[in-house]
């Protein structure tokens, strides 16, 4: 067994960092938790510190930050409480961290993530929108510095686990076909509404959008995989992790989320990574990878698992997706503008300011504005996604 790991996990208080942390509890001896951080959520943060007794918690909000601070001093804790987006950085790139566990939502999650990237950190890749927003240059960055990124989604990390591991080990950088690796089939549950009638899309709250079958997530994530834009997301991420082509790419519909993802090959052979809908599963894997250490989910009961059933999914039932997928083709600018103009829609549907089928519209519409085509900088990566929120908030605005 190796040293003892430090890890700094961005987005403690989501579901995948109470996962995280659920593991990483289960073996002492082999993790130390370095640094937690939070958006505003301080009551869960002051919980996690007085658990794990990490080094630094980060807040972003500075009011919350105060509290934390206040009620860590009452219990004598010796952990620091630093304030804002830049100490995020701070966390992942410090000296003693090996380990980065990326699990904010969203956007926000681009700045740290590219920053434990530059640092040659090992990522446990959970923040999807940083291969969305800046796939070559984030896959760049870590090439340069040697950061090693292991995917989190338990779809990526089923692919992953179903490749050889020359490609395992070589960050999206060679030829899936030089490996006899002909499909990858990334598979997902088709969400709540996979039965509703087409004509109620228009009525369902968000409530109910939230009310995922099987997995238990945040709300923006379970609002995705109604809509399926979170495996149109995970589309765009598989290209960059494993650097497909379009024809090595497919998305089926597996409702029961036992088979995580396959991956076909060329002698008619199909390598598929099955287990319970739990994240500390493929949180285990990454965290221990090439070992193997329990994660606390039972394993599979063939006996009584029942039958496992694959779709095509409806282009109609789920007009994200056919999006998402459009765009990882056309180009970052393109893919990047996609991911804004969702995250500003989402929002939107979750404040029940706009139905749940005007997520598609709100997508199309900014997808349809002109753009400058060329974002291979972090600056004009970040300037197409404000300006692709503007677009969404002012056609919401004008429309809803």
């Amino acid at each position: 067994m190796s040293k003892r790991q430090n890890i700094s996990i961005l987005g403690s208080t989501g579901s995948i960092g109470q996962s995280t942390l659920d593991v990483v509890a289960r073996h002492p001896e082999r993790f130390a938790v370095f640094a937690l951080t939070a958006q505003s959520n301080w009551q869960d943060l002051l919980k996690q510190c007085l658990e794990c007794e990490p080094t630094y918690a980060v807040l972003i909000n500075e009011s919350a930050a105060k509290h934390l601070r206040e009620a860590l001093k009452a219990k004598q804790s010796t952990t620091e409480v630093l304030v804002g987006a830049a100490a995020l950085n701070e966390v992942v790139a410090a000296a003693e961290v090996d380990c980065v566990m990326a699990a904010i939502v969203g956007a926000a999650g681009l700045l740290p993530t590219l920053a434990a990237a530059a640092a040659g950190k090992r990522i446990l890749l959970a923040n999807k929108e940083a291969l969305v927003m800046s796939g070559q240059l984030f896959m760049d960055t870590a090439a340069r510095s040697g950061a090693q990124v292991l995917p989190v989604d338990s779809e990526h990390n089923a692919i992953f686990q179903s490749l050889p591991e020359s490609i395992q080990r070589a960050q999206g950088t060679l030829a899936l076909q030089d490996f006899g690796v002909q499909k990858i089939l990334l598979t997902g549950s088709g969400g709540p509404f996979r039965e509703l009638p087409l004509s109620d899309l228009d009525q369902q709250s968000p409530q109910a959008a939230c009310a995922h079958p099987n997995w238990s997530m945040g709300q923006k994530i379970s609002v995705d995989s109604a809509t399926m834009l979170n495996k149109g997301l995970e589309y765009i991420e598989a290209r960059w992790l494993f650097n497909c082509q379009r024809h090595e790419l497919e998305v089926l519909l597996h409702p029961q989320s036992v088979i995580h993802s396959m991956v076909q090959y060329t002698d008619g052979s199909v390598l598929a990574q099955l287990g319970q809908p739990d994240m500390r599963t493929p949180i285990a894997h990454v965290l221990s990878y090439p070992e193997r250490i329990k994660s606390g989910v039972d394993p599979l009961d063939f006996a009584t698992m029942g039958a496992l059933t694959f779709a095509q999914p409806e282009p109609e039932r789920y007009p994200c997706l056919q999006l998402a997928m459009d765009a990882c083709w056309e180009g970052q600018a393109a893919s990047t503008a996609l991911n804004a103009a969702n995250e500003v829609a989402v929002a939107a549907f979750l404040a029940e300011q706009i139905p749940f089928t005007a997520i598609s519209a709100v997508c199309t519409h900014v997808l349809e504005q002109p753009r400058i085509s060329v974002v291979d900088e972090l600056a004009a990566i970040l300037a197409c996604d404000q300006d692709a929120r503007r677009q969404a908030q002012h056609f919401i605005g004008t429309r809803w």
